[in-house]
């Protein structure tokens, strides 16, 4: 028998996880069986058993787990007598930490059972077991994750993979867009790009927009409803998105962000939502549906906006000439609100003018 007196002596932890919100909402089962190990624990002798469910929701692929940082500790501490899990992907999903409980498991005498037996991490046997058993489940968890991905990837490259619909749109049939039949809602969307083609400015137009007291549509999602139009005034990111997001000309467009993965604190770390170059995007569609503008237009926008990003040391439209535009883009014309542009005359090109190009 391989739980001793010293086993019983000791408390008996269960580890309770699953990895996404969505498993905690559609997967109860899988939780109320993990959680029927407390009754097993005392079924093999343990007067009691300490469950630990604070990673529930958590993946367990490599980001941060305070249960199992909990469980670690306990065991180094020698206060851990057995572990139980469903499985061993219950305990880790990469190689570095199931080694880690194996190594630590080993060191201080605690027994690591699942349904299948009881492991001793002393004898060559059963650490041989176990270290087959975490390779397997962290194959087995990039296997999954790569025919998942290659999967949303070909429903991409057809144009029919939908995650969100913007602002604007709604899904028509399963795996098309079209204009939302909210006028309301259309308008808004229509003032923004021709407020934009009279300033030319994302900042003038949010400035405008909040002057006037115009409300753009937003989605709230709820739990009684998935999807909820709510009005309020826009924030500066919000004109941003609608100015930028080429689905309001007409295209589909996938992988225009990217993750980065770092290590803090010999933990991995991923970075999303990292934007990559249009160059770079992995799928884009032209024409894929109807738009509130052109492609042409959508282009003509988007060089504007990056002209305008000074900030980011970009180089600013028209030549500085002699020395340095103190008010170069502040000024507009007090008609029609669009920027004032120099013109240089003289000999030298030393007297500059400026003037409003709608004059």
């Amino acid at each position: 028998m391989k739980i001793t007196a010293e086993h019983l002596a000791r408390g008996a932890y269960v580890y309770v996880r699953q990895s996404t919100a969505d498993q905690l909402v559609n997967n109860p089962e899988s939780r109320r069986r993990q959680y029927g190990l407390a009754e097993r624990a005392r079924s093999l002798g343990w007067k009691d058993a300490i469950v630990i469910d604070e990673d529930l929701g958590r993946s367990g692929s490599g980001i941060s787990r305070p249960g199992f940082e909990k469980l670690l500790a306990a065991i180094c501490e020698g206060r851990v007598g057995a572990v139980l899990a469903i499985e061993a992907s219950r305990l880790a999903r990469n190689g570095r930490d199931w080694h880690t409980l194996i190594e630590f498991c080993g060191l201080v005498g605690t027994l690591i059972i699942d349904e299948d037996g009881i492991y001793e991490p002393r004898h060559p046997n059963d650490r041989l077991l176990l270290g087959m058993k975490g390779t397997m489940s962290e194959l087995e968890l990039s296997i999954l994750r790569a025919r998942s991905i290659e999967a949303l990837k070909q429903k991409a490259r057809r144009g029919e993979l939908f995650l969100a619909v913007a602002i604007g749109y709604v899904k028509s049939g399963r795996n098309r867009i079209e204009k939302d039949p909210d006028l309301r809602i259309r308008e808004a969307i229509d003032l923004v790009f021709r407020r934009f083609d009279e300033l030319q400015s994302i900042r003038q137009v949010h400035l405008w927009l909040r002057s006037e007291g115009i409300m753009l549509p937003a989605v709230n999602y709820t739990r009684a409803a998935e999807r909820a139009i709510v009005w309020k005034l826009p924030v500066y990111n919000t004109v941003h998105h609608i100015l930028t997001n080429p689905v309001y000309a007409g295209a589909y467009a996938f992988g225009r962000t990217g993750s980065k993965v770092t290590i803090e604190a010999g933990r991995k770390r991923i970075l999303r939502g990292i934007r990559r170059d249009r160059a770079d995007w992995e799928v884009l569609l032209i024409d894929h549906h109807e738009g509130y503008l052109s492609w042409h237009d959508f282009e003509r926008n988007q060089r504007l906006i990056t002209d305008n990003a000074t900030s980011k040391g970009l180089v600013p439209r028209g030549a500085l000439r002699r020395g340095e535009l103190l008010l170069g883009g502040l000024l507009r014309c007090g008609h029609c609100g669009r920027k004032l542009h120099v013109s240089y005359s003289g000999s030298n090109g030393n007297t500059g003018r400026y003037h409003c190009r709608g004059a």
